[in-house]
Formats: C-alpha cells, structure tokens, sequence
C-alpha cells in the first residue's frame, strides 16, 4: 500500500471539476463534479436522521436500483433539506441536465448538497453550473482537488487523499475526498465524503467492505453532537484497472479493506479536528475493554463530552469530566479499576490509576494537552477489545460560526475561508 498524490481523479478514467456558480459565497467556488469515463458500481451509506434531505432519497435511490453511474454533482451552500416534492423534483431536474450534457442516463447521476436547511435550489445558477462543470472536467490531480475545495462549507481546508495496492496482477487506486466541519456526531454526520476506485469488484462486495468500513471511521466522529439530514458516503468502481475481480475473503479483498480504511480513516480524522472554531483534534481511545461494542460506547460518551471538550480547549486535565461521561454511557465497567492516561507529541501522563488521581505534574498535562492533536486514553481492566473515536475541542469560534450560519453561507468570504 502506498499514499500518491490526489484525491478523486487519481484512479483510472475520473475526471472532476468546480465552479462558481454562485449558489453559496460570492467569490469562491461551491459546485463540484466528479464524472467516469465508464460506468461504475456504486455503494452508499447515508445519514441515520428520519429527517433526510432530497439528494439523500435521490441517492439511495440510485445506488439500490443497480445503475451504473458515471457522474457525480455536488453543491454547497444550500442542502435541499426540509424541501417537500419540489426539492426532489429539482434532484431530477439537475439529474437530467447532467445526463444531456455528458451523453449519460439520468438513472446514473448520484447528488450531494450541504449547506442551509429549507431553502429552495436556484436551479437556474445549478443548471449553469453544470453545464461549466461538464465543459472543464479532466482528470488532472489539480482538478481533483479544486473539486475537494467547492464541496466545502465552513471547513478551514479541503480533505483529500489517494492510496495505491497491488490486487490482481495490477495496480489498483482508490482515492477521495470528503468536507464535513459542523453538524458533526456518530452514525454519519454533516459530511460528504466521495471516494473512486478503478478496481474491479462486484457491487455487492463493494457495500459490503464500504457499510463495514464506516462504522470504525465517520461513525466514529463528533464535533458537536448533531446527526445531520445530508449524510452522504459513496464509493464508485469502473473497474478500469483491470484486475482480476476482487473476492469477498480474498488477499487481494484484505488489501482492499486496508486501503479503504486508511482513506475513510483519514478523512475522518480530518474533519474531526476540523470541526467548527477548533484548535485541536481530540482523540479518545477506550482499551481493556471486554468487547467491541464496549469499547465503542465508552470511546464515543468521551469524545462526545461538551464539559471533556471545553476542557481540553482549555488545555485542563480535568479527568472527573472523563470518568463521569464513561458513567452515564450505558457501558458496564468498574470505575475503581479505570485509569487514564493523556498523549500527545508532547509525551504521555497517566493522570488516574484504579479510579483515583495519582501524583502528576499539572505543568506537564497541560504542556501535553497544548498540542494540536491530543489523545485520551481510558483503561477498564476487562480484556483486550479497543475502540477509537475522534472529536475536537470545543470554543467560542463554534458559537461565533453558528449563531448566524444562514447568514454566514451569504457573505464574502467567511470567516472560514481559507
């Protein structure tokens, strides 16, 4: 396995593309397309909210029907959520126009839209908007990654990566890229992530390492506790690698899943730690624990912590917050036998053993809670089962970016902007 440059145009025959079509702010880019040059077998994973938006129905949709798609329209700056009929028309209608100007069926034309809730698309600057997308699509890494810049909404940087495996006697890419800052929390979040490959695999072993890999990866993060209504993941393969078909079990399938996860891994890592006015990613592993699903519970009770978080945005190792949130997580465990440790660059302290404080230098916790990246480490004593989830610090940035975020998206250039 190998990390190349690029994000969605590095595998075999994609191409992508952004503009300004003015949907979002004044003076940057806010659509993107990704486009196969064959059609692809599709997977998807989607928010969990019952509250979903219009490209989310028109997606799952598509990636059920078995179509194969070829492109891929994504806009930011509106989400087409909360829009009745009219908002799925328009799904269709930007479906149709897709397809008329890249000789495609409509059938094979996935959405994405992030952005303000219950606001009609204009369709007049998103039809626009295609048809510039259509005109300069090509598979340049520079292309990829101007795509990965459109996508975002409040995010401070694009999120991208490519990984390279042997499979088949040849070389097989994946690579993707994905946005996500606010309205983030486990079971999918207020992120769209898409990722291509030029492997070839069946569609139905291509749901199946995608819908296992999510729940290690973006089910794993939060910002700030909310389930968005726009939750999109999608994975495309055009198979033009040509490789031998990836089998379910295979050696060739192990490599696969690994590079996968190493994508969806990162990417959500990324958006973590760029959650809205953070100034660190704050990581939480759970260990010691007597199955996965323990683990999972108690790594995401920490990271989801509003008063762990504040704290760790005041560089305070404050470890009561930790132990009272693996309390009330539903987990079983013995708290007289839980100790806690925290991690950085900047070394490691253990801060609890069995339950209470130790006799640890403030000076040095704080020295290693100051990093950019920060983890917590919480061990029950039960087995050997671990769970990692992912989250950031919380601020006054965050209430700053959302106290007015339907004003935000209409101002030039955000505060965000990178």
């Amino acid at each position: 396995m190998k990390k190349i440059k690029g994000g969605v145009t590095a595998a075999k025959g994609y191409e992508a593309a952004a503009t300004a079509a003015g949907i979002k702010y004044k003076d940057r880019t806010d659509m993107a397309m990704i486009y196969s040059k064959v059609p692809c077998v599709a997977a998807g994973t989607f928010t969990t909210n019952v509250v979903k938006a219009a490209p989310v129905k028109w997606d799952q949709q598509v990636v059920a029907s078995g179509a194969g798609v070829q492109a891929v329209i994504v806009n930011s700056g509106i989400a087409n959520a909360c829009t009745g009929a009219e908002g799925f028309g328009y799904c269709e209608d930007t479906a149709k126009a897709a397809a008329e100007m890249l000789g495609i069926s409509k059938d094979g034309v996935l959405l994405g839209s992030t952005g303000v809730i219950g606001k009609q698309m204009p369709m007049d600057k998103l039809i626009a908007g295609v048809e510039v997308l259509a005109g300069k699509k090509n598979d340049s890494i520079e292309s990829g990654n101007e795509a990965a810049k459109a996508i975002m909404t409040t995010d401070t940087c694009e999120k991208e990566l490519a990984i390279e495996i042997e499979a088949g006697g040849k070389t097989v890419t994946i690579g993707g890229m994905a946005k996500g800052s606010g309205m983030i929390h486990p079971n999918m979040c207020t992120m769209l992530a898409f990722i291509t490959t030029d492997a070839v695999i069946s569609k139905e072993t291509l749901q199946k390492v995608l819908s296992e890999d999510v729940q290690n990866t973006y089910n794993m993060i939060s910002v700030d506790g909310d389930t968005s209504t726009n939750d999109t993941v999608l994975l495309l393969a055009n198979g033009l690698a040509e490789n031998e078909e990836i089998i379910y079990g295979s050696e060739d399938y192990n490599k696969f899943v690994e590079a996968l996860h190493e994508i969806n891994e990162y990417l959500a890592k990324k958006i973590a730690g760029d959650g809205e006015g953070a100034t660190a990613l704050f990581e939480v592993k759970a260990v010691g624990c007597a199955s996965e699903e323990q683990a999972k519970t108690l790594a995401k009770a920490i990271v989801c912590s509003n008063l762990t978080k504040t704290a760790i945005a005041g560089h305070d190792a404050n470890w009561g917050r930790i132990l009272c949130a693996m309390g009330y997580s539903g987990a079983r465990f013995d708290p007289e036998k839980v100790d806690l440790f925290f991690e950085s660059k900047a070394g490691k302290i253990q801060i609890v053993e069995n339950g209470t404080a130790i006799d640890y230098s403030e000076a040095e916790a704080t020295k290693i809670l100051s990093e950019s990246e920060v983890t917590a480490i919480a061990d029950v004593k039960m087995g050997e089962k671990t769970a990692t989830a992912w989250g950031c610090d919380l601020t006054h940035g965050y209430i700053e970016i959302n106290a007015d975020y339907s004003c935000l998206l209409y101002t030039s250039p955000s505060p965000r902007d990178a």
